[in-house]
Parts: C-alpha cells; structure tokens; sequence
C-alpha cells in the first residue's frame, strides 16, 4: 500500500464482564463502605471476571465488534496488539490467544505491557505502522483481568480494581482527510518502579529474587500515585499539544485514564478544563487499566459526546511510571 500521511482510528469495540461488584459488596469483604469509597475514587461498581472467563475470550469480543463497526472483516486485520498487564499466561502470550479465537491464521500478534498506559502504547504502534505503510489494517485491544491479582483484604486497593476490554481498528486516513491521529507522545519514568508493582505469581522453584515471598497481588503507594499522575497528565498534554501546534483552548474532549475521580479533577483543573470537557465513566467500571482509556473514548463516540471534527486528547498513566498522550481529530 502507499504510505498515508495520517493514520486513524476507523472504529471502536468494548467488552465487560457481566459480574458487578458494587461498593456494598465490598463493604462485606473489608472494613468500608459506599460513601467512603464513592467520595475518594468516585467509583460505585465495577466489573468481575467469572473463574471460568478467560481474559483471551473478552478481549475477542471487543475486537469483533470493534471490526465489524469498521465494516471489516477479521482477514482484514493486518497486526493485532494486546495491550495487557495482568495476561493469564506468560507464554504463550495473550496476544497469540486473541489471535486464535478470533481465527486469524498467522497474522501477526504480540502483547504490549505498559500497565495502564498500555492502550497509548499500542496506538502509536498501530499509527507508525500504518503511516509507514508496513500495514493497512491494525486492531489494537486493551483487556485487563486486574480482579485476579486484587487483595480483597487490603481495603487500599480492592476498591479501586475492575475487569474489560476495549479494542480499535486503526487504518489510513483519506487523502485530505482532516480527521486522524494528529500527535502521540510516550514517555516512562523509572524513578516511579516501586509506587505500583505485582510480583510474577510464578517465580518457579528455587527462584532466587528479592520479590519471592511478597504476595502476587496489586500493590501500591496512592499518595505518591496521585502526586505524579496530576503532574504527568498536565505535562504531557501540554508537550504532545505543543507537538501539535495546538493549544489546550483548542482541546473539546479530554479523555483520561480512569483511575481515581479525584486524580482527573487534579488533572482538569490544572489544565483548566471545564468538566463538561472531560468524559469521567469511572463510576461503572472502576479502574479498568489498559481497557480504561478504549472504553471511554468508545462510550464518548457511542452516545454522542465525541462528534466528526472535534478534537479529542488521549491522557494515560500507569505502572513504571509510563505515560502518554494522543491528539485526535475525530
């Protein structure tokens, strides 16, 4: 194919669970409750994997719908990425699962772990392979199966954790096309490598590590989280804007990484955008990781919010630290 200037996202798809556990349900399991939770993350409810669901078959059903909207079919789809932290197996990789549910012969497939800011991760990838031409077609999926890594004695962060999948078809834009992927900027930052960590649930026998002995589950500093998660959202943004030739006046939809209600208020304010300029969903589903930032942007075109011509900023933040951020000309 030749090589387009612009690359874009040509449909969307999201998947959840239909298991919810709601803030009263938690308040049976650890010392909490409803208010409590709802006024320090802003989360009512999120989704739950079953035992018997596995992480591959959600992932599947959000890239199905994601490629029939896009009025394609699965022979279509050049590459699949599956942007993921919390895969069932550590080989074969989750990827490579999607690939075979969704019968994709031997096309390729691999995972990307950014933690929450998976989903940035896997759509630059998807922008600098179909803007050099290398594919015409790729389907990016963040799916998360966070509830199986969660401790729910540790009040701190069971509230916080939920499950799904959002999944996009990325391809070229038309020739003089305006709407498309305009700028993505990433950026990792190690000084931040113990603040959210999980240990590998299998270190196998006789593994010599310092992390053998702690639990396997989500652990994490939410002071130090939020400190830099406010600071990188407002720098980043700025940095791709800049990348951009744009300006935040500019911006009509910010659409952040759902991970606390309080964490987005800090961002938005910092940035000083209105709140009926940020898409918040948080309430539903919790923190859903590298599902967070595909589920919003695919409820935000669903219901209306995100119209043809507006201009869209992608913000995440997760593990690591990683972060990063997209300007899109829907």
């Amino acid at each position: 194919m030749t090589a387009p200037k612009r690359s874009r996202i040509l449909a969307l798809g999201a998947a959840l669970p239909d298991q919810t556990l709601t803030n009263d349900d938690l308040s049976k399991m650890v010392d909490t409750n409803d208010e409590w939770i709802h006024s320090r993350t802003g989360i009512r409810e999120r989704r739950i994997m079953r035992e018997d669901e596995k992480l591959s078959t959600l992932a599947a059903d959000a890239c199905r719908k994601a490629v029939a909207s896009a009025g394609l079919a699965i022979g279509d789809i050049d590459l699949l990425v599956v942007c993921t932290y919390t895969p069932e197996r550590l080989c074969p990789s989750a990827a490579c699962e999607v690939q075979g549910e969704l019968g994709m012969g031997t096309k390729p497939a691999f995972d990307v772990n950014a933690a929450c800011s998976g989903f940035m991760y896997g759509l630059q990838i998807a922008d600098s392979m179909v803007r050099a031409g290398t594919y015409r077609h790729v389907l990016v999926v963040g799916a998360e199966a966070q509830s199986r890594y969660v401790d729910y004695t540790d009040r701190g962060t069971c509230i916080l954790f939920g499950d799904g999948a959002g999944a996009a078809v990325v391809g070229p834009a038309a020739e003089g096309e305006e709407a498309g992927i305009l700028s993505i900027l990433l950026g990792a930052d190690a000084t931040g490598n113990e603040l959210i960590t999980i240990r590998n649930s299998c270190p196998g026998p006789g593994m010599k590590s310092p992390y053998k002995d702690i639990p396997p589950y989500i652990r994490m500093n939410g002071r130090e989280v939020y400190k830099f998660a406010v600071r990188a959202v407002g720098e980043v943004l700025d940095n791709v804007l800049a990348q951009a030739n744009l300006t935040r006046e500019q911006v009509d939809l910010l659409i952040p990484h759902q991970a606390n209600i309080r964490i987005i208020d800090g961002a938005a304010d910092r940035l000083g955008l209105e709140k009926d300029r940020v898409v918040v969903n948080i309430e539903r589903y919790g923190n859903t990781a590298a599902a967070s930032i595909p589920l919003t942007l695919e409820e935000a075109v669903s219901t209306g919010r995100l119209k043809p011509g507006m201009l869209a900023a992608l913000v995440g933040f997760g593990g690591g630290f990683t972060f990063g951020a997209c300007l899109i000309r829907w």
